[in-house]
């Protein structure tokens, strides 16, 4: 008994002192800034850009919730800057915005050879070692070919508690995986997407896209959601048409899958639904 009691206690010496450790090994105080992040790309050592986004006054008394944002093929984690600049400025999450090798990330049929799920892995590290982050309020948001992205990082990390895959949906080539963790979805789509179809099929590259609605349901299938509701939402019907919500709930470990369908909006959700980062991000509150 005395031995069990001493084993315990240990065990929390060790647990404590881990901590200690970890937390006395955050020196940087986060900010925006510009940070690069080396990688090896086909051999050779590639030094990719990542901005952080955060309030001009940092509350230390507060660890903040973090957001990964990727943008779509051809673009730039600039662009992200004013799209969040909000939601930063008021202190509701500190952005993270990498940029994709080659402006694109690499999914199978892209430019990018990189390794972008290592390529996160690396950013997450990086970022510990900055104080006031709340690394237990992870989410991310990917458009279009970054869409793909937070699908394939859902798939094959734990990092984040819920992620946004904004005008893309799951890919034949992307199967989920029996070791993939439950974690919150909310899919958004356009119903005139003339770039990525809507109703399953080819798109851009060589990937063939699930039906949107079908991506959704197979998210929720495989978290065991137990159940569904329909609702019919917009800001107002003579400007977005009449939008389906799709809500699935009562998922494994809480989580919940969600399906927006804009139904007279194409592939520029960003740009056309003017609230859809504040529903995102109400969203992700939740989680």
């Amino acid at each position: 008994m005395k031995y069990l009691v001493f084993k315990i206690l240990l065990s929390f010496i060790i647990i404590s002192c881990s901590n200690s450790q970890l937390e006395s090994s955050k020196t940087k105080t986060i900010s925006s800034s510009e940070i690069f992040i080396n990688q090896k790309i086909n051999g050779s050592e590639v030094s990719r850009s990542v901005l952080i986004q955060a309030p001009l006054e940092i509350d230390t008394s507060k660890d903040y919730p973090v957001v990964f944002a990727f943008h779509g093929n051809g673009g730039s984690n600039r662009n992200w800057i004013n799209i969040l600049k909000k939601f930063t400025d008021n202190g509701e999450f500190i952005g993270i915005y990498p940029q994709g090798y080659l402006k694109s990330w690499n999914l199978g049929s892209e430019k990018s050879t990189a390794d972008d799920v290592e390529f996160t892995n690396l950013i997450v590290d990086e970022i510990k070692n900055y104080l006031n982050l709340n690394f237990n309020k992870m989410y991310a948001i990917g458009s279009s070919n970054g869409s793909g992205m937070v699908n394939k990082l859902a798939i094959e990390t734990n990092h984040f508690n819920a992620i946004a895959p904004i005008v893309s949906q799951l890919m034949q080539s992307m199967p989920i995986k029996p070791s993939t963790q439950p974690i919150s979805i909310f899919q958004v789509n356009g119903g005139k997407d003339n770039v990525v179809p809507i109703n399953g099929g080819p798109g851009p590259g060589t990937h063939v896209f699930l039906d949107a609605l079908d991506s959704a349901k197979l998210w929720a299938s495989t978290f065991d959601c137990s159940s569904f509701e329909l609702k019919f939402v917009g800001d107002s019907f003579e400007e977005y048409g009449v939008n389906r919500l799709y809500d699935f709930k009562n998922c494994d470990a809480g989580k919940e899958v969600r399906y927006l369908r804009l139904e007279n909006i194409g592939h520029g959700v960003t740009r056309s639904y003017s609230i859809l980062f504040d529903e995102v991000w109400k969203f992700f509150k939740k989680f």
